[in-house]
């Protein structure tokens, strides 16, 4: 495995601070291009600050500056907002589910690792949380491409779209990532990413805390 240092880094939000920082990544992201959901994005939500929610964020190491922004929410304890709007396929009955949501990255922000590091972040949250699939909604034909690359499938059909009352009631696609099979898949298909997903070590993605890394280790006989 080799090692590669980033210019940013990405860490699960803990803070009240790095939150607000995040909310303004997204409301300056999609705001960008659908203006009428700024407002709405500047503030947290409830699902923010949901047990069941982590919000990852990624900053510039040389300035501070939040650049980049992505939501997971699992349906740990209930369902997930995606599955209030469109009825999910029978094999994902019974699997741990977590959404992906809120993926922002500044539009002034030159690396194009941003958004590749928060996908493999997530990937990573979702592997050491036991998720079974991410979903995840796409509003235009150049993120589905984005996501298929990545191995993301259409869960209702292709080219079905339903509104997403999240999401501003816009329509979009609904895919899905088996995250259990993600790194088979990833191999067989020599896929161009699978080096930066699997066989690199990235130690600017730090998405535990030191004590949750110790509580997680088992205690000696």
């Amino acid at each position: 495995m080799s090692l590669q240092l980033l210019r940013f880094d990405v860490r699960v939000v803990r803070s009240e601070a790095d939150l607000r920082a995040g909310c303004r990544v997204r409301a300056t992201s999609y705001g960008h291009r659908l203006p009428q959901l700024r407002d709405a994005l500047e503030e947290p939500d409830e699902l923010d600050r949901h047990p069941d929610t982590a919000v990852l964020l990624a900053r510039d190491k040389a300035t501070g500056q939040a650049v980049g922004t992505v939501r997971l929410s699992t349906n740990a304890h209930g369902p997930l907002q995606i599955e209030r709007c469109a009825p999910l396929p029978p094999l994902l009955e019974e699997h741990l589910l977590a959404e992906v949501t809120r993926l922002s990255v500044l539009p002034s922000h030159e690396d194009p690792r941003v958004k590749l590091a928060l996908m493999k972040a997530i990937y990573l949250y979702a592997m050491a949380h036991q998720v079974q699939w991410m979903v995840i909604g796409a509003r235009s034909d150049g993120l589905v491409r984005q996501y298929r690359r990545l191995g993301f499938t259409d869960l209702l059909g292709e080219r079905r779209s339903v509104a997403l009352a999240h999401a501003g009631n816009l329509q979009h696609r609904v895919l899905g990532f088996d995250v259990t099979a993600a790194e088979r898949n990833w191999h067989a298909a020599r896929h161009p990413f699978y080096d930066f997903m699997v066989r690199t070590h990235h130690p600017d993605i730090q998405l535990f805390a030191p004590t949750q890394l110790r509580s997680a280790m088992p205690l000696a006989a």
